[in-house]
This record gives C-alpha cells, structure tokens and sequence, in this order.
C-alpha cells in the first residue's frame, strides 16, 4: 500500500522486518461551530466536491427519522431523482445511492422534502467498484443471524474464577507490549471466553494464518467495500492489497497454540469485517456497513484502526462532511445500542485533536486543499461519542517497560481516552504466514480492543457504557513526560493530553 493509504490506516509509514518476513450536533452546511471556551470559531474551508453529468458519484442520505416510513420515502425520492439505490438501513435511516446527475443533490431533497435530513456526496473521484444491481432493503431490525444469544451471554463465566498456569508461546517473551499493559498476567486469570466475538473493521483477515486461523469467526465475517452493501462470499472479507487488518487481528487474539505469539484475549473469536478497498480507502458507506453489521450479528467490540475516507477531519459546516459524518454516528450509536463497544486509533498526525486549525492532507481521494478547519470538524470515527480513542506509546528507555508517547501519535486534552502501546509491535503478517513489526496507533488501539474483549469475559453483564467507564477508570495514571514531536503535554497525571486517564490495564479489567 502507498504510505498515505497506510497512514489512513492508522500504521505509521515505516514497517520493519522481524522473524520470518517484512511485516454535539450543529445545522448542516450554515453558520459557525461553538468554540470550546464560547463564543463562535471560524467556518472551515469550503470544499465542494465536483460531481460532473454522466460520471457515477456515491451519496449518502439520513432520512429525518430513522423509521420504515421516512426510509422508504427517501428512497423514492433517490429514483424520482436519477439515481439508484445501492443499500438501505432502516435501522438508522441511512440510504446508501449512486447517481450519474450533476444535480442530483438538489433534485432529491426536493423530491424528498421533510423526509430528508441530509444528503452528501461520499468522495471526491467517481465510483470505481460499479453500482450493484438491484436493491437491498433490509427491512425490520435483526435480519442478520446472531452470533451469540442472549442467553449464551447470561450462562458465560468463563475465566474469572481462578488463577490458572500458562504455557507461552514461543515469540511471547519478545512481546513486551502484553506485558506493559499486564496482559500476560491477565492470562493466568483467563485468556478469554469463545462467547465474546471482536469485529476486526480492516483490510481483511488472513484466513490460514497458524495464529489466527482457529480464532476466525468465518459465519459472521463480511466485505463491506462492495460499494457499502455486505458481501458474504467466501472470500470477500480476506485481505487482497494490505496486511494491516492481519497485524491489527494478531494483536487482539492470535491464539495460544504453540506457535508464534500470543494475543491480548487469545481465546476470543475475531470476525473479519473489510471496510478497506483495493486501493486502500475507508469510504464513509463503507464504515456504515461496518458497525451496522457489527449490531446485527451480536458483536461484543470493534476495533477501528483508521480514519474514514476521504477527509481527516469532518466539518459539520460543511454540507457533503456533514452528511457522511452523520451517516457514521448514526452506525455507531446504533450499534453501541445493541451492546457493541468500540475501540479506535487516535491517528499518526502529530495532532493535538483538542485545538484544531488547519488540515492539508483532505480530500485524500483527489485533489487536497489547504484548509482552515475548527474543532467541530472530528477525525471519525474515534471522536465521535461513545468510541474509545487511543494514543500510541513507546518504550522508553528501549530496554524497559517505561514508555512515552509515539512521536507520531495524535494527543488531545478531553478527546484521548486510555493509551497503549503501539511501537514496534510483533504481530502476525500475510506473507509466509509470519510475523512483522508494526508502529502506529493502529497498533495501539487493538491492544485496547483485546482488553475490552478480556472484561467483557470476566462481566458478561457489562454494557458498552459501563465498559467504557471502568476502562477508563482503570488505566494506570501516566505524567505527561516527553515526547519527540507534537503538542506539548497539558493536564495532570490523572488525565492528559498525551496519555488520557492512563496506560490501559488488562489484569485490572478481569478482576
């Protein structure tokens, strides 16, 4: 992949080799945000997004209420106005639509009227996986087969009743990472529970990897780069140009089999869930499709190790953001509804998250601009409510467990949540089925998602908000210290823009 398609990606630019191979809501598109302090901040940098006569574009559209009967009439009003729709979620009123019309923004939220909330283009180049035939319309909530049931979830109390001894696997000494966070010492408490599944939102899983094979949940694995609807052939959901989701995949729970590494919840199931196209984009119905999917099948937690497409920062005053923005908070909220918890990377920008001002690297697709942005322009999905943002640290000095922040991780007072390690992180690769090292807070946030799936086998009950609370509440408190790049650190060392609340705890989350 090119090295702005793997910082989307949330991995830093640099993979080194290692072992066997190379491893809050503001009116849409009017006036000006709020300022944190008060008063108002300036309108970001209009960027309008081009879509030419007889050139296909994407499009998504937020019905006013999410109900069958605005949904439907949305839909309509996509045909009424020269385009086709692709994929429809009742669930959370989002209509998914191609079209070939210049106009044809204008058109449907005439033909719409007030069952249209609001409508935007989804990037700034055409269409390059075709527009699907036909139309689907799932209709009525849980359609998709779940993975667990409710009852399965009442009768698990895997792991959390005694102390058990633990055979390492043989590259598990050389993951100082696990022990860092004291996952190696949750292990002797449980690995995990088979119940707890993990949507890995990515490039794709390794489907033979030796490490992970045994861990895939294959029934609820899914492509959802097929212009945002979920495809569910055998191979769809494998990865074909990137490692990343495999990396991201053995972090979380390669198993505990005698071979290679160990994850942070060995013993949990992991579905693939390819939100990643062939040229290494995130499109915002991509990532709908994503934690949509993760709410029907029954996911327990996501883990979103990149940025969506084709902005870094979506700006709610501007129109075609401001529709993709809301098309993805409605996913998530509705999924973290269902009981989903989702973990995500803070970024690799250097960035201080909490003091916006300019972004020169969006659209990613096309042509950037140098923008002006302020701070109701959000890196999504990690800043929307309810997701786990992560910072990424290094061990520093190199030889101990003491750590600072990456130079190139993102940082944000109030915005970062928890920290974890993510320099130079051992995990398992495609090529040769071996394992590579990965630095980035793509790497950071698996080791967060591991140790959301250890406390949700320890508390079954747990809701997502409860998760979250005691997560937070449980990272080990970090002084700010130094760092190589960036924003300097402000806050305390109860919580900072550097570290959050703290490093993150997995023996704490089980006990």
């Amino acid at each position: 992949m090119s090295l702005r398609s793997t910082r989307r990606l949330r991995a830093a630019t640099l993979t080194v080799s290692a072992g066997l191979a190379l491893a809050g809501l503001t009116v849409s598109g009017t006036g000006a945000t709020a300022a944190p302090g008060g008063g108002a901040e300036p309108v970001s940098t209009p960027v309008p997004i081009s879509t030419p006569d007889g050139v296909v574009s994407a499009y998504l559209l937020n019905a006013k209420h999410a109900n069958p009967g605005q949904t439907r009439l949305v839909e309509k009003a996509v045909a009424k106005a020269g385009g086709v729709v692709v994929q429809t979620w009742p669930q959370i009123g989002v209509v998914v639509a191609h079209s070939d019309r210049a106009d044809f923004r204008a058109d449907v939220r005439r033909a719409a009227g007030r069952a249209l909330e609001s409508v935007g283009a989804t990037r700034s180049v055409p269409v390059t996986e075709g527009t699907p035939a036909g139309v689907r319309s799932p209709w009525g909530p849980g359609k998709g087969q779940l993975s667990v049931t409710e009852a399965d979830r009442r009768d698990d109390t895997t792991g959390a009743e005694a102390t058990t001894a633990v055979t390492p696997d043989p590259r598990e000494s050389e993951q100082w990472d696990l022990a860092m966070i004291k996952a190696d010492k949750a292990h002797e408490i449980t690995d995990g529970s088979r119940r707890v599944v993990v949507g890995v939102l990515d490039s794709g899983i390794d489907a033979d990897h030796p490490d992970l094979a045994a861990n895939i949940d294959v029934r609820d694995s899914v492509n959802c780069s097929d212009a945002g609807r979920p495809d569910r052939s055998a191979t769809g959901w494998q990865p074909t140009t990137s490692d990343h989701g495999t990396h991201v995949a053995g972090t979380i729970g390669a198993a505990r089999n005698g071979t290679g590494i160990v994850g942070v919840a060995p013993n949990v199931r992991m579905a693939s869930v390819k939100v990643v196209n062939d040229d290494g984009f995130i499109y915002p119905e991509y990532a709908v499709c994503g934690f949509v999917w993760a709410g029907e099948h029954g996911f327990d937690v996501t883990n979103n190790s990149y940025y969506v497409d084709p902005f870094q920062f979506y700006c709610e005053d501007q129109p075609d953001q401001y529709a993709a923005k809301e098309a993805v908070r409605r996913a998530v909220a509705w999924s973290t509804k269902k009981g989903v918890v989702h973990a995500a990377a803070a970024g690799n920008s250097s960035y201080d998250l909490a003091n916006k001002t300019t972004d020169t690297t969006s659209p990613d697709d096309g042509t950037t601009v140098d923008r002006t942005i302020n701070n109701g322009c959000q890196d999504i999905p990690t800043e929307l409510p309810g997701v786990v943002t992560v910072s990424s640290l290094e061990r520093f000095p190199a030889t101990t467990l003491d750590n600072r922040l990456s130079g190139f991780s993102n940082r944000g007072l109030g915005v970062i949540d928890v920290a974890a390690p993510g320099s130079r992180i051992l995990s398992t690769i495609v090529t040769d089925n071996g394992y590579g090292l990965k630095s980035g807070t793509s790497m950071a946030s698996p080791h967060v998602a591991g140790v959301l799936a250890l406390m949700k086998s320890a508390h079954p009950w747990w809701t997502p908000a409860q998760m979250v609370a005691k997560l937070r509440a449980q990272a080990d408190d970090h002084a700010c210290g130094t760092t190589t790049a960036g924003a300097p650190c402000v806050g305390t060392d109860a919580n900072n823009s550097y570290y959050g609340e703290g490093v993150v705890d997995a023996l704490d989350a089980v006990r």
